[in-house]
């Protein structure tokens, strides 16, 4: 059965405590619980994980199959990282970005994701509920490749 990986980028290990204004106030292990349980219920493998380090992420990636299902908030990278792009794409694993805040109203030099190209989509600025979205979607989406394969 393909899994449903949560990976989270740098400074997500700090939610709760960080930018609540931005970020709001629930932990990152929250969030992790309320999507593992979705995926639980829907019987499904899932798998959360965080890191501050994008050679870490760029590995967990690399070990994604194109029957696996990723819901990825690549954090600060989403501006920067090319090779996060180009993992994503070299796996051709279906990819929904997620942000908890508004990238689109924040900063200008946060607007620009060079993640989002290589995604199926992106979920932004509602919060916590935007994993429970991505999860609920990664959901349906591997139902229906599973009804569409031999």
């Amino acid at each position: 059965m393909a899994s449903i990986w949560v990976f989270h980028g740098p400074n997500l290990n700090l939610l709760g405590l960080r930018e609540p204004e931005h970020y709001g106030s629930r932990t990152l292990a929250e969030i992790n619980q309320a999507v593992l349980t979705i995926a639980d219920q829907a019987g499904l493998n899932a798998e959360c994980r965080q890191t501050n380090h994008e050679g870490d992420l760029i590995d967990w990636i690399q070990t994604l199959t194109p029957a696996d299902f990723l819901i990825l908030n690549p954090g600060a990278w989403t501006h920067t990282s090319y090779a996060i792009r180009d993992a994503i794409r070299a796996v051709r694993v279906p990819t929904v970005e997620v942000h908890l805040s508004n990238i689109h109203a924040r900063e200008a030099f946060r607007a620009n994701s060079v993640i989002a190209p290589v995604c199926i989509g992106q979920i932004s600025g509602l919060g916590a509920e935007g994993y429970i979205l991505a999860m609920r979607y990664a959901i349906d989406y591997q139902g229906r490749q599973e009804k569409e394969s031999p």
